[in-house]
């Protein structure tokens, strides 16, 4: 068993939500020991880690709705293009040595068929997430474990607004279309989602969805 030799254990560490924590100079086998003493089954706080530097995160209710609702969409949409989907949640991705990350949600689509049976991600085994969602602001460090995991989309919620950032030639550029859904709208759409979703519900927000496309 990884055990952290940190002076001051995580259990110790208590983030209101919202709270942000950057701890510098810690190393693998310390954000390891920090994994295991939190346990698989957690759901907060998330832990990010790259180039040692750990990062702790307490998401509000604010930014864990917005997340679960892009992630609804995803569905609905790839489900109408009947495409097939995993969704990883915010399962802990590796690249040992170099970086750890939680993503918000995140989706195999391209490679959901190879994934389905997978219960632990391997870095020498496994492709990366197709799409990552991330909401509210995504730090440098989180971003730089998503560039050096190889993840080739995220999107980013944050103030009203969508984000997308393609993976292209090893550095993230911003792109006015999605590389998972190249003919829709995406940047446009997923905000105006969002509101309605929050003005009818979720529930009739996405029945709607679904009656507006068009099948394949």
């Amino acid at each position: 068993m990884v055990t952290s030799s940190l002076a001051v254990p995580l259990g110790a560490i208590r983030l209101s939500p919202g709270s942000h924590l950057l701890i510098e100079d810690v190393s693998w086998e310390d954000y390891e020991g920090f994994l295991t003493e939190l346990g698989e089954t957690r759901r907060s706080p998330r832990i990010n880690f790259c180039c040692r530097t750990l990062e702790m995160m307490a998401p509000l209710p604010a930014h864990e709705r917005p997340n679960r609702i892009i992630a609804d969409v995803v569905k609905v949409l790839l489900d109408v293009q009947e495409r097939d989907w995993e969704d990883f949640g915010s399962t802990t991705f590796r690249k040992p040595q170099v970086a750890g990350l939680e993503p918000d949600t995140c989706f195999y689509i391209q490679h959901a068929e190879q994934m389905r049976l997978c219960d632990r991600f391997e870095v020498d085994r496994d492709p990366p997430p197709d799409l990552a969602i991330e909401s509210d602001v995504t730090s440098k460090t989180t971003f730089e474990a998503y560039r050096l995991l190889q993840v080739p989309e995220v999107w980013i919620y944050a103030n009203g607004s969508l984000v997308i950032q393609l993976l292209q030639n090893g550095q993230y550029r911003q792109s006015l279309t999605s590389g998972v859904f190249p003919s829709l709208p995406i940047a446009e759409m997923i905000p105006g989602l969002i509101e309605q979703a929050r003005r009818v519900g979720a529930r009739r927000m996405l029945r709607q969805l679904r009656d507006d496309l068009p099948s394949q």
